[in-house]
């Protein structure tokens, strides 16, 4: 049974799902001065839902040292492989309609197949790091 299929049209009537673009992480290149550049798999049109963090989400993440403004989202994805050092995975960024990005910096939960499709979601932390002048 596909339950998002079924709730998600109902949540998205309180909640309006938005359309974002998923800079997912691909290592980086290194320049001819040896500074590097951040290399990404860009994934355009991803539904969402942002949500603010509810108490239990901050219990979660409240040891990690995670500063900043903070967001959960639903993605209708479920392409994050998560942050790990060792396999060099990490720094991916969602970017939102109004073009502020947001860093992804915890996984709460994810479900699916782990490609770009129906059949998967993950709910996501993530920080802002680019504010827009409104705040």
């Amino acid at each position: 049974m596909h339950l998002h299929g079924i709730a998600g049209p109902i949540v998205a009537t309180i909640n309006p799902t938005i359309l974002v673009t998923i800079k997912q992480s691909a290592g980086y290149t290194t320049n001819p001065d040896f500074s590097r550049t951040p290399a990404y798999n860009i994934y355009t049109n991803v539904p969402a839902q942002i949500q603010a963090l509810q108490f239990n989400d901050l219990k979660m993440i409240e040891n990690l040292g995670i500063t900043g403004v903070r967001r959960k989202i639903y993605l209708y994805t479920n392409i994050y492989q998560g942050m790990v050092r060792g396999l060099q995975r990490g720094g991916d960024l969602v970017i939102f309609p109004d073009n502020t990005e947001w860093l992804l910096v915890f996984i709460f939960e994810a479900y699916g197949d782990g490609l770009v499709s129906q059949n998967g979601w993950v709910s996501v932390c993530v920080t802002l790091q680019n504010p827009t002048s409104e705040g």
